[in-house]
């Protein structure tokens, strides 16, 4: 079944029989299918390269290294995130890193000082990660994200796969554990991101992104002090950036 089939059959019946078909399948077998049947040569991953990242990264290159990994480069990320970034690419052999970066004239004429975070974060993020993810992904019929229902109360009932318009996006670890993950990265030796150690288990933007204290909940320091939990990459529509 593709993403064909989901526009024939209508959203919810299509993915329903995905969901019934293949949610006992492990994460690695699930990434598998979506690469090479479901959506072959139509799928991207699309990865914060942040601290659980390596995961699917790691996961992909033993299935495909030139599957297409899009970064949305905003232009304000920590400097260890981008090299942790080449370093994980170098490091796993994937040939396909694609860069998604904000309009030059949209930040130009809204956030020239690169400050419009503080004054209204959720158009900073529609500019500089909504928009230039919506362009990168025209073309695909599929896009797999690192989301996890431990997360937040927003991802406790995440699917394996959702609809968004005429695309599919496939949650592949959402039935992971925070030990899980930890489990796999220790199994496989990857790299942890530099930021983890210092205190950073959710990384986002720099001036969005604060460490957090003992006992805190992992994703606490994103948007500390305000109500918004997420940046609005994963929503119903990515041209309009609402939150789900």
């Amino acid at each position: 079944m593709s993403a064909h089939d989901v526009r024939l059959f209508g959203d919810a019946i299509a993915l329903s029989r995905l969901e019934d078909r293949f949610a006992r399948l492990k994460a690695s077998s699930l990434l598998r299918l979506a690469i090479e049947d479901l959506f072959p040569g139509r799928i991207a991953l699309v990865s914060s390269f942040g601290a659980e990242s390596a995961v699917l990264l790691h996961m992909v290159a033993q299935i495909d290294q030139a599957t297409p990994v899009v970064f949305v480069d905003t232009g304000q990320h920590f400097d260890e995130t981008l090299r942790y970034r080449d370093a994980l690419v170098a490091r796993l052999g994937l040939t396909s890193l694609v860069n998604a970066q904000p309009d030059a004239a949209a930040t130009a004429a809204e956030d020239p000082e690169k400050f419009l975070f503080a004054s209204d974060p959720d158009r900073c993020c529609d500019i500089r990660k909504v928009q230039p993810l919506a362009r990168m992904l025209t073309g695909y019929d599929a896009w797999i994200t690192g989301r996890k229902s431990f997360q937040t109360a927003t991802r406790s009932r995440l699917p394996l796969f959702e609809a968004e318009g005429d695309r599919v996006k496939v949650n592949p670890l959402v039935g992971w554990s925070a030990a899980d993950l930890l489990d796999y990265i220790r199994r496989a030796d990857l790299p942890p991101h530099p930021l983890v150690a210092k205190g950073f288990p959710s990384i986002g933007c720099l001036p969005c992104t604060s460490r957090i204290a003992p006992g805190e909940d992992v994703r606490a320091g994103r948007w500390r002090g305000r109500a918004k939990t997420e940046c609005g990459i994963h929503a119903e529509s990515l041209s309009q950036g609402q939150d789900i």
